[in-house]
């Protein structure tokens, strides 16, 4: 197995009571700290680096391990993949992998994230319409489970058609970290072929060209507000075919609220990449800034556009600073209606109030709507748009005004279907399994009649469910809105 250099990091130990294990650095250790566990009847919780509030988290979890010392990246000669330890950060396996053979996986944005908790949600990002999910490209994946009789040990399994444990595979493209502990992964695109390690993922843009479409909030009225976001979405439903020739265009339509901290004086700020080394990218790129604004009343402010390699975007920190967040998710098979846009508008435009609202809607679809809805866990296949809607703020005493401000935003958007996007209806498709939102299993704000486990698993949940009762049948790995055997 030959590994790309420097991607051991130093971590230092968590610093929370439930962490009774040092950090483990290889599969044998992550086996003896479950097992020990098992004795102990402890059920388990995951966790990898940097600590953010989960909402879903197990206040019952005793066994706390912490994978942020597994963070290798590696190709395996022998599988015909690359090998990825659980614990390592997205920003690191671009950047080996792009550095080393000039490859990579459609994963997310966030430098941060892990790829064992990542991977397992599904793995999306700004090349998922060029190539798909990063759980598309996953050939196996290691979990350490516990059997009935609290047997601990690591199995390796891989969407090989025979492969006995496939039903693991399947449940880890999607279905979230409910079955076991993932230690290590290996990623091969499906249709490659031979040995060469430069053919066996996606080969990312060389070049990426980049604008910005800046909307002041001073004149941008509910008419211009609303022609904005329909354009944005009746454009997304027209080009996010599997093969449309504007699949390598990604796009973010960011709608702030008052006293958005990053940048206050616009209410809405498109930014848009796309491949430069299409031909006429330049000409495609300005045909979607035409699309955007047309008709919109209100002055549009279109930066210069620049060419940048796509690494450098790609591991381009993000700028966390020290607020407290909690994000509300919806994938969207339509753009919002004007009844949503205009709910929309009346809380972002709210004045006072604690905390900030934004809604982010981000390009989706493209090759991540080629699979059939079954293929992976992960059953999200034909949707256009991946909406965030989120409320950030500085002092954590005072948690409880941010969340109702997020709450009621959320709610009234989908008012037409119960406060939540019940899939097939409204134009909605569900929620994103990498954003556990316990208010979906609350009948107070979800008034819908649909369970959440539809919300975010849709028709795959009772197949998940008789994965779960096979391969984690004392129930050591769960949350709040985990899986529950059938």
């Amino acid at each position: 197995m030959t590994t790309a250099p420097s991607l051991r990091r130093r971590v230092g130990h968590p610093t929370t009571p439930g962490a009774v294990f040092p950090p483990p650095t290889t599969t044998e250790e992550v086996v003896r700290a479950v097992a020990d566990a098992a004795r102990r009847r402890q059920r388990v919780e995951v966790r990898a680096g940097r600590r953010q509030e989960n909402p879903v988290a197990d206040p019952e979890a005793r066994a706390v391990i912490d994978l942020s010392a597994m963070t290798a990246v590696a190709h395996d000669p022998a599988r015909r993949a690359f090998m990825v330890e659980a614990g390592a950060r997205l920003t690191d396996v671009y950047r080996t992998l792009y550095e080393g053979w000039g490859v990579t996986l459609p994963g997310g944005a966030d430098a941060e994230a892990v790829i064992g908790g990542h991977v397992t949600a599904g793995g999306h990002g700004a090349l998922t319409r060029s190539f798909g999910l990063a759980a598309d490209h996953l050939h196996a994946i290691e979990v350490v489970v516990v059997d009935l009789f609290g047997h601990a040990r690591a199995v390796v399994a891989t969407r090989e058609r025979n492969d006995p444990h496939r039903d693991l595979w399947w449940a880890h493209t999607g279905g979230g970290g409910n079955f076991g502990v993932v230690t290590r992964c290996w990623f091969r695109s499906p249709d490659a072929t031979g040995t060469d390690p430069t053919t066996l993922l996606p080969r990312p843009p060389g070049t990426l060209l980049s604008n910005a479409v800046m909307f002041p909030r001073a004149g941008m009225d509910r008419a211009a507000f609303r022609r904005l976001v329909r354009n944005h979405g009746l454009w997304h439903e027209r080009n996010s075919g599997a093969h449309s020739p504007y699949a390598a265009l990604h796009s973010s339509l960011v709608l702030s609220g008052r006293h958005a901290q990053k940048d206050p004086g616009h209410s809405a700020i498109v930014s848009t990449h796309l491949d430069a080394t299409l031909p006429d990218a330049h000409g495609m790129l300005r045909r979607y800034v035409d699309d955007l604004t047309a008709g919109v009343a209100a002055t549009a402010l279109v930066s210069d556009t620049t060419t940048a390699p796509w690494l450098t975007a790609a591991t381009a920190p993000q700028d966390t600073g020290s607020s407290r967040h909690r994000t509300k998710s919806a994938y969207l098979r339509r753009g919002l209606t004007d009844e949503q846009t205009d709910a929309l508008r009346t809380h972002l435009d709210a004045a006072g109030g604690s905390g900030t609202l934004s809604v982010t809607l981000r390009s989706f679809g493209g090759r991540a709507n080629a699979l059939p809805t079954y293929a992976t866990a992960g059953s999200h296949r034909d949707s256009v748009l991946d909406a965030a809607f989120t409320v950030t703020w500085q002092d954590p005493s005072v948690d409880a005004g941010p969340l109702d401000r997020l709450r009621r935003l959320y709610r009234d958007v989908f008012a037409s279907t119960g406060g939540v996007p019940v899939p097939g209806e409204g134009g909605s498709d569900g929620c994103c399994a990498d954003h556990p939102d316990t208010d979906l299993a609350d009948p107070a704000w979800n008034t819908s009649g649909v369970p959440w486990h539809r919300l975010y698993h849709k028709h795959n949940y009772r197949r998940l469910q008789r994965v779960k009762a096979k391969w984690d049948p004392r129930g050591m790995f769960r949350q709040g809105l985990g899986i529950r055997p059938a």
